[in-house]
């Protein structure tokens, strides 16, 4: 069934290595490398470009790991991003595609923005999964991680589909035990398009600008970036053709649509 379904940062890979290009970044770091599909290409540019690649996955796969071993250019992490953020310096730009939860992309931009001011850098984040499920609706791979006051009422079974802001026992789109929903979209602290917009709000009382592009495909990519950044005016003629672009916005719920639907008829085969 996963390979019905594009779901990978790596699908955004030629407008992610022309924004990281653009910015001229050199030290890059990626939160949430997994099966390394994005990594590849992430290394393959810091080498061209004489930079580095941090990635930071606590329990990715053990062929990452085998092949970040030798890379003389890649540094892997194997600890969560909050834990691991702070002892990072000089990093250009950030690739989030890690846990999607509001707890910890909220503060993952936090940690990005004070390193940044920090080593006289701009902000320049890339998030993957800023749109439907994740954008309104956390998702734990690690709900015991969370503190209990930012945790959402989740369960490993909850399965969750398009125009339904609750759930679904047992069917739609689920974890199959590989991570938790939220049991219920929507709602303060709930999702990760919702920590961007509390975290642009939270600069914006600081008096700095960002601007935000929203690429509705593929789930959703989210290019955040400092409004006075000597490439900014560039980076922002980049990613302008695709922000809330209608098309992509309609053909993203075809595709969801069709493949919910293939699920559903799954699940009801399995009962029949």
């Amino acid at each position: 069934m996963s390979d019905l379904l594009i779901h990978s940062m790596a699908e955004f890979g030629d407008l992610i290595l022309t924004v990281l290009d653009l910015a001229g970044a050199a030290t890059v770091a990626e939160i949430g490398a997994e099966y390394g599909a994005m990594t590849q290409p992430l290394a393959d540019y810091c080498a061209r470009t004489g930079g580095s690649l941090i990635a930071i996955d606590p329990a990715p796969a053990p062929d990452f790991i085998d092949w970040a071993a030798g890379q003389p250019h890649v540094r892997h992490i194997a600890r969560p991003s909050l834990d691991a953020m702070g002892a990072l310096s000089g990093v250009d730009a950030w690739l989030i595609d890690g846990d999607h939860n509001y707890y910890t992309v909220f503060h993952e931009l936090v940690a990005a923005d004070a390193l940044s001011r920090r080593d006289g850098r701009p902000l320049l984040v890339l998030l993957h999964d800023v749109g439907w499920p994740c954008s309104r609706r956390d998702m734990y791979y690690a709900p015991d991680r969370i503190p209990r006051e930012f945790l959402q009422p989740c369960h490993p079974d909850a399965g969750v589909t398009l125009d339904n802001p609750g759930y679904l026992p047992g069917r739609g789109f689920r974890g199959a035990g590989q991570f938790s929903w939220a049991l219920q979209a929507g709602g303060p602290r709930n999702g990760v398009l919702t920590a961007i917009e509390d975290f642009c709000r939270q600069t914006e009382t600081d008096g700095r600008r960002l601007l935000y592009a929203h690429v509705p495909a593929v789930f959703g990519l989210g290019v955040l970036f400092d409004a006075e950044a000597p490439w900014a005016n560039a980076v922002a003629e980049a990613v302008m053709p695709y922000h809330d672009n209608p098309l992509l916005a309609k053909l993203e719920r075809n595709r969801l649509r069709n493949y919910l639907t293939v699920l559903d008829w799954q699940d009801n085969q399995a009962v029949s």
